[in-house]
């Protein structure tokens, strides 16, 4: 399961390792949400408890980084 790792400035970097094909509509919004688009986009995004829940829903989707 990915744990959101927190940064010294208060961010979460999240890259979309695996495509969406085949996943739930609900978790394409999740990824949708997060700023991900295609496989290896990454983005850095404030560590908040909302941004941690949907990385915890398509935790198999994504990976976080520091």
């Amino acid at each position: 399961m990915a744990d959101a790792t927190e940064n010294k400035n208060g961010t979460v970097k999240v890259r979309l390792v695996k495509g969406l094909r085949g996943t739930q509509g609900r978790h394409r919004l999740s990824v949708k949400a997060l700023g991900l688009r295609k496989i290896n986009d990454v983005r850095e995004l404030k560590d908040s408890p909302q941004v941690r829940g949907l990385i915890n829903t398509v935790h198999y989707l994504v990976r976080v980084e520091e």
